[in-house]
């Protein structure tokens, strides 16, 4: 692939192998099927992925209010306003297994270079630990390097060491002391 099309889909089928072992193994949704589809394709989201993509949401917070349809169009375009932001999703076959939000915020500051910050990172859950959550955060890194960003942010409420060392095998690295205001309350371990 080239141009503008590498930047809207990558595949991804290096890890499948893993994926069929830990299914089996775990008894997850695809154990005992031989997967036709072998590749992750990450895209940027549309309106059709969102009734899918807001039922991977539960895999991020399950006790979380669903946002209703009708928001969850108005809240995708107002983010697409956001020049280089995007809901970047990956699917193998018809299923929408893994995503991460990036968002591109202008900035007065550096000489005018934008920081990128990445939000809600999820794969579901029958899905994790044969790479789709670093091939995503991966590529969402690259479209922030694309956009000029001269940083990439991104912050857990986990403390899960297993949480925190996916974040670092994808790159990521603790250097900076995060500080936050909830409106809500935060959101159990």
């Amino acid at each position: 692939m080239s141009g503008s099309a590498s930047r809207s889909m990558f595949l991804c089928g290096k890890t499948i192998d893993r994926f069929r072992h830990k299914a089996a193994v775990r008894g997850g949704a695809f154990a005992g099927y031989d997967l036709v589809m072998t590749a992750l394709v990450v895209r940027p989201a549309d309106h059709s992925d969102l009734p899918h993509l807001l039922d991977l949401y539960v895999h991020l917070n399950p006790d979380d209010a669903r946002c209703s349809p009708e928001d969850a169009v108005a809240v995708l375009d107002r983010l697409l306003r956001y020049k280089g932001s995007v809901v970047l999703v990956g699917t193998i076959g018809d299923a929408l297994v893994t995503t991460c939000t990036l968002v591109v915020i202008p900035n007065l500051t550096r000489g005018a270079k934008p920081y990128a910050l990445i939000e809600n990172v999820v794969t579901h859950a029958d899905h994790r630990g044969v790479g789709y959550g670093r091939t995503i955060l991966n590529l969402a890194v690259e479209r922030a390097w694309e956009a000029g960003c001269y940083k990439v942010m991104l912050m857990t409420g986990s403390k899960k060491a297993s949480t925190l060392a996916f974040y670092e095998a994808a790159g990521f690295e603790q250097s900076k002391t995060g500080f936050q205001v909830r409106r809500a309350a935060k959101r159990p371990e």
